[in-house]
């Protein structure tokens, strides 16, 4: 009997090697690119000593990217943490919908955000347009853009999310009798929650905290779209020295000093966060969550909702109305406009008026950024499947794929994309006669999430299903077909849409690697955005309205499989 039971995970088509094909794709399309960008640094010279003029270009970025980031990670948790508590203390109406609008910003794409910021604070936004009609003055009183505030501002309503997902579901899980047993034995509600719960809290606290530091560290569209040329980032810096300069050994050790910081906040993370988690008994589902009872509490609970709907629905509000109204200066008094509502801003996207050789309909654009989502999604699929199976035989090999597969997220996109523009420059992988490379640095960015979404499914399948299906004659890959996959599914459909979102969104590797002729969607509107007129302006918007329409679709599909 015991010789019938095979381990059927053994019989696995191929088990000793899953961990081999996405070692091989992470070691030629991720470690080699950044290999080539610390190539450039030793050739150029840069290894023994850098000199003043270029020390200086790399002080001035890194020293704003330090600030910002600090900035923006503290304001995030201003409001971050007492949301976070309402969440996991309070039970009231709207709060599953407050979760999933919380959620929204952080995956919509850069440029989709900025656009939104810019339609309701920009200078032909909807506030200033307001309070130009009423001061009667044709100078936009509000000057959000291109201001340190701005990219603050955006951080904040970009990372809100990690802070309150993060943080609220530790501090829902905590044993709420800990803190009533201090109570009970004294102590005030401020010490018990000083010497009870922060401690307890502290490290989701530090990991969630590092976590934002780390996006706004790397943050590159925001900087871009809304900083202006007076305050760059490394990674702008990276992309300016890229397109703009050509200066490919610059941008390289750059890219290089990038990488180094990401990967000591990487390891602070870990060092701070392992091993520090408290087990506790679980406690009863809902015990420690109710209804506010105070006036206190019922204002707590509003200023929330006030927040957070302040936050999300009006710039992405304003995004929306803006595509559809046509803004005209009126001939009365100073300062007025007229608006009326229109389609033409959706029209126009696909006309040349210009009849320009350059000109790539934007539903082009749409064709492309659906291809390269597509293409990711069978590849962050193909890939996290071995990844999660060889992940969940342990051992060192394992622990070091685990690794490698985290190390994208901390990376720069434009470091990523420079790699690609350096290392691939010969066919078959250069981006002319390769486009795969684009999804394949997606993929990249999708894979951890798709790996994190199958590996717990996959180690849940009971193994007397496996055996039973050997033992009946069905070869391993006939195992896997009807007795892992349909267990499954439910899992590879969240990974799927995941990769799928993603890749829609993208635009720091994708703003080097893609072709004039062949843009994605993010691309075309930063090209809108970045051209006068208010044509030119409105296309923005509603291209702009339409991605984030397939994103929004994209997330609350996957809330409908997470809790179906």
């Amino acid at each position: 009997m015991n010789a019938l039971r095979v381990s059927s995970y053994r019989k696995t088509p191929g088990a000793e090697w899953w961990g081999f094909l996405p070692l091989l794709f992470l070691g030629v399309f991720f470690l080699y690119p950044l290999g080539i960008i610390f190539t450039l640094v030793v050739k150029a010279g840069w290894t023994d000593g850098v000199g003043e003029a270029v020390w200086r270009q790399i002080a001035r970025p890194l020293g704003f990217t330090v600030y910002q980031a600090t900035l923006s990670t503290l304001l995030t948790l201003l409001p971050g943490l007492p949301i976070a508590w309402v969440f996991a203390r309070f039970r009231f109406p709207g709060k599953r919908f407050l979760r999933v609008l919380m959620t929204l910003p952080f995956i919509l794409p850069t440029v989709v955000v900025a656009a939104g910021f810019t339609a309701l604070l920009g200078p032909r936004g909807w506030l200033n347009l307001a309070l130009m009609s009423l001061l009667h003055t044709s100078e936009p009183p509000i000057r959000f853009l291109n201001t340190l505030g701005a990219i603050l501002t955006v951080h904040v309503f970009y990372n809100l999310s990690v802070i309150v997902r993060v943080v609220g579901a530790a501090w829902a899980g905590l044993d709420v009798r800990l803190e009533q047993a201090a109570r009970t034995l004294g102590a005030s509600p401020w010490r018990a929650f000083w010497h009870v719960t922060v401690p307890l809290l502290l490290p989701h606290i530090v990991g969630a905290t590092l976590l934002v530091f780390l996006f706004d560290f790397t943050s590159f569209g925001v900087v871009l779209l809304l900083g202006g040329p007076r305050f760059a980032t490394l990674e702008v810096e990276i992309y300016i020295q890229t397109m703009q300069f050509l200066n490919l050994p610059l941008a390289a050790l750059l890219s290089a000093v990038q990488l180094l910081c990401t990967l000591l906040v990487l390891g602070l993370s870990q060092r701070l966060t392992t091993g520090a988690v408290v087990s506790l008994t679980p406690r009863v589902k809902g015990e420690g969550i109710f209804f506010p009872r105070t006036w206190i509490q019922w204002l707590t609970v509003g200023l929330t909702i006030l927040v957070l709907v302040s936050l999300v629905l009006l710039p992405l509000g304003a995004l929306v109305t803006r595509s559809l109204v046509r803004m005209e200066a009126s001939r009365g008094e100073r300062g007025a406009v007229q608006a009326g509502w229109t389609l033409d801003y959706y029209r126009e996207l696909f006309v040349n008026r210009r009849g320009s050789l350059f000109y790539v309909p934007p539903a082009r654009a749409a064709v492309n950024s659906l291809g390269y989502a597509f293409a990711t999604m069978w590849i962050a699929l193909g890939l996290g499947f071995p990844a999660a199976y060889a992940l969940n035989r342990r051992g060192a090999s394992q622990t070091l794929l685990d690794a490698l597969l985290m190390l994208p997220l901390g990376t720069s996109a434009v470091s990523l994309g420079l790699g690609y523009v350096v290392a691939f420059q010969r066919p078959p992988l250069d981006v002319a006669s390769f486009p795969l490379l684009i999804p394949i640095a997606h993929s990249l960015v999708a894979l951890p999430f798709v790996v994190r979404t199958l590996q717990p499914a996959l180690a849940s399948i009971p193994r007397s299903l496996r055996d039973a299906a050997t033992v009946l004659g069905a070869s391993p890959w006939r195992v896997w077909w009807h007795v892992d996959l349909p267990i499954v599914g439910r899992a590879v459909l969240v990974g799927a849409v995941f990769a799928f979102t993603v890749s829609m969104g993208e635009f720091g590797a994708t703003a080097l690697l893609a072709r004039p002729e062949a843009p994605t969607l993010p691309v075309a509107i930063y090209r809108f955005l970045s051209q006068p007129g208010a044509m030119n302006y409105g296309q923005a918007m509603a291209m702009s309205t339409l991605l984030m329409a397939v994103c929004a679709l994209g997330m609350l599909v996957l809330e409908r499989l997470q809790h179906e």
